[in-house]
């Protein structure tokens, strides 16, 4: 019989948590309506967007994109950069007026790349650095090059740190030994020669059967010579 009416209490106070429940609903039926209605006027915001701005958007940039790739093939960087003041408006350009597509943003690291090889380090910094993606190849490269820039323009720590960061998100025994030695040269031009041996043991240590691992004593021996 306890047990009964045990199990009628819990009955009661559950149906009392429903009712309290529902009495809020009820209550805020309105405010709810009102939420639920902003969030699918977003959503459907959002794919018209998308349908009628961004995907126009995005195959318009892709033509500006084949003409500037073909330029920069040719190593032609300015006209890459600038366009040729006729059909084609160049990359500097595509990354303005495309920004929020994905051409658009590749335009900012075909910019960068242009901008650098013309010798225009701060330029191609902003490029550089206003990309964003995340792909194993290219983006510690990206890296790589906004370290090259600042190495140019004498700022030795910022480009050691941006060699260091492209090694560790390349993660391969291909390029990241490549940048550990640019780390490397900068901490040994600035003579932080503890620093340097640091970086070309990591080369031994992850990447001793690597092109540039095969020969890496010899620059650790260098550079714990510059120490004494």
């Amino acid at each position: 019989m306890a047990k009964k009416e045990q199990q009628v209490d819990e009955l009661d106070k559950m149906n009392n948590i429903l009712s309290s429940g529902e009495q809020w609903i009820e209550k805020n039926r309105k405010k709810l309506t009102i939420t639920l209605f902003i969030v699918i006027l977003g959503a459907l915001g959002f794919l018209l967007v998308k349908e009628f701005y961004l995907e126009p958007k995005e195959k318009e940039a892709q033509k500006e994109m084949f003409k500037g790739e073909a330029y920069f093939e040719q190593e032609n960087f300015e006209v890459a950069l600038n366009g040729n003041e006729a059909d084609y408006i160049g990359f500097a350009a595509i990354a303005d007026e495309y920004s929020g597509t994905t051409s658009g943003n590749l335009a900012n690291a075909y910019a960068g790349i242009c901008a650098y090889n013309l010798g225009n380090n701060e330029e191609a910094l902003e490029y550089l650095e206003a990309y964003d993606g995340d792909e194993a190849l290219l983006y510690p490269n990206i890296i790589a090059m906004i370290g090259n820039c600042y190495a140019n323009m004498g700022e030795y720590e910022k480009a050691l740190e941006k060699f260091v960061d492209a090694a560790e998100v390349a993660s391969n025994p291909v390029t990241s030994p490549l940048f550990l030695i640019k780390a490397a040269t900068i901490a040994e031009k600035t003579e932080d020669y503890a620093k340097a041996v640091e970086l070309y043991q990591e080369i031994k240590d992850k990447y001793e059967n690597s092109a540039m691992g095969q020969d890496i004593d010899k620059y650790i021996e260098r550079a714990n010579a510059q120490m004494k």
